[in-house]
């Protein structure tokens, strides 16, 4: 799980302005984030289920979060998949 310090560091980065914690691209981010910590956590414990289950839920998640971004602004759609090295 991401503590407080790792979270700040996201939003910073990700952030469109200086009290920004909610758009698209953050959310993304700090999704991206967890899904990478989780699937380090389920190729140790590979019988993990709930754990997995969650992870394909903040997957689709991301996905969805994703096309809306597509669909709304291409151009931040590619600067942050660009810099998430996704896909």
């Amino acid at each position: 799980m991401l503590n407080t310090k790792q979270k700040e560091k996201v939003i910073k980065e990700f952030a469109t302005h200086k009290k920004d914690t909610g758009s698209p691209e953050v959310q993304i981010a700090l999704l991206t984030k967890k899904i990478q910590l989780l699937s380090k956590h389920l190729k140790e414990h590979a019988k993990d289920y709930h754990s997995r289950r969650g992870l394909l839920s903040m997957i689709s998640e991301r996905r969805r979060l994703l096309s809306y971004l597509k669909k709304t602004s291409v151009r931040r759609y590619n600067k942050i998949v660009k810099k998430l090295e996704l896909k």
